[in-house]
């Protein structure tokens, strides 16, 4: 199993941006100094959600500043990027890194309106840009003599500069919420990014992948490939004492969940969008199934259960809700050194 550090850095305070951002650079340090494999990074505007607000830009600080850690985009939005110039980018992206890059993509919020109309679009033609967005990325990143003409885009130029460091381009992995988003992919034979979800559901979409691939016609070797380049989200906060621990963990999903509703509520022409009645909070609001919380040996455990259902690797998301900087440094510390030997059998 491998073991990425998603970070998503809420800052509250534009004032605060700039320390936000320091933070988080340090925090990427000590995801590679602590033995992670991977960083994520991820894209949301206007709204203090992500301070970095940019993967692209981000990420070529991110490669500057490290040597061996994956830089993972989960996600960039696709919609709020020209195809061509995203491939632009990131091909230079993949060569500042030494071809370390994931371009991870999706249409980044199911729920943020504001951050469309902010790039002169919508959440609806996003969802449907989305396809053609991925076509004429590979495109981009692999032909000569290009020649596009789709619904979104059209565009003609020889080839490329620079080409991208990985051959035939980075790994493109696909971020699906639903069951229905997951099983698409499937088919397409392609990893995916999942977001967090309970074990049993887990356990079912792991095998729905798996079972997918071959009925499509993919080889035993083609859908161990994808398994392996397929990762699963959970928050972490690791101490000395379980209760104490969630009780952290609790405290920092609840401030998580307001600074996304609160912007949702200030942002969007309509507010927030109802939950309809009767309905469950999704998993990613519950503390239990979004949280990995408490000592190094129940957390450690957690992770176990976690492989025992299918999951190959994880995104951990340290520092949730602003937690403060001494005590995301702890827990990460304290996984580097005591959780990583128990899941590794180091």
């Amino acid at each position: 199993m491998r073991f990425g550090s998603f970070v998503f850095s809420i800052s509250s305070d534009p004032a605060l941006d700039h320390q936000v951002i320091e933070n988080t650079l340090k925090e990427i340090d000590l995801a590679e100094e602590i033995g992670l494999d991977a960083v994520w990074l991820t894209e949301h505007h206007f709204d203090g959600a992500v301070a970095y607000a940019d993967p692209v830009v981000f990420g070529a600080a991110v490669a500057s500043r490290t040597k061996r850690v994956l830089i993972g985009f989960a996600v960039v939005e696709l919609a709020l990027h020209h195809p061509v110039r995203l491939a632009v980018q990131t091909a230079l992206l993949d060569h500042l890194s030494n071809g370390r890059l994931i371009v991870g993509t999706g249409r980044g919020s199911a729920y943020n309106e504001y951050e469309y109309f902010g790039y002169g679009t919508t959440l609806e033609e996003g969802r449907d840009m989305l396809p053609e967005a991925e076509e004429l990325l590979v495109k981009a990143w692999t032909g000569q003599d290009v020649d596009h003409h789709g619904e979104y885009w059209d565009a003609k130029f020889p080839v490329l500069r620079p080409q991208p460091y990985q051959k035939p381009h980075p790994p493109l992995v696909r971020a699906c919420i639903s069951e229905a988003s997951l099983l698409e992919i499937a088919k397409h034979g392609r990893p995916a990014l999942i977001g967090i979800q309970t074990v049993d559901t887990l356990r079912h979409r792991m095998k729905q992948y798996h079972d997918t691939m071959l009925e499509a016609g993919f080889s035993e070797k083609h859908v161990e490939k994808a398994q392996d380049d397929t990762w699963a989200q959970r928050a972490i906060y690791i101490g000395d004492d379980d209760e104490e621990c969630m009780n952290v963990a609790e405290a920092a999903l609840g401030r998580y969940r307001k600074h996304l509703l609160d912007a949702r509520v200030k942002y969007n022409t309509g507010g927030a969008p109802p939950r309809p009645p009767g309905q469950a909070p999704p998993p990613g609001e519950v503390v239990e199934h979004a949280f990995l919380a408490g000592t190094p040996q129940r957390v450690a455990s957690q992770i176990e259960e976690l492989q025992g259902v299918g999951v190959r690797n994880l995104m951990l998301n340290f520092n949730v809700g602003q937690i403060p900087a001494d005590q995301v440094e702890s827990s990460m510390r304290l996984f580097g050194e005591k959780v990583l030997p128990l899941v590794k059998g180091g």
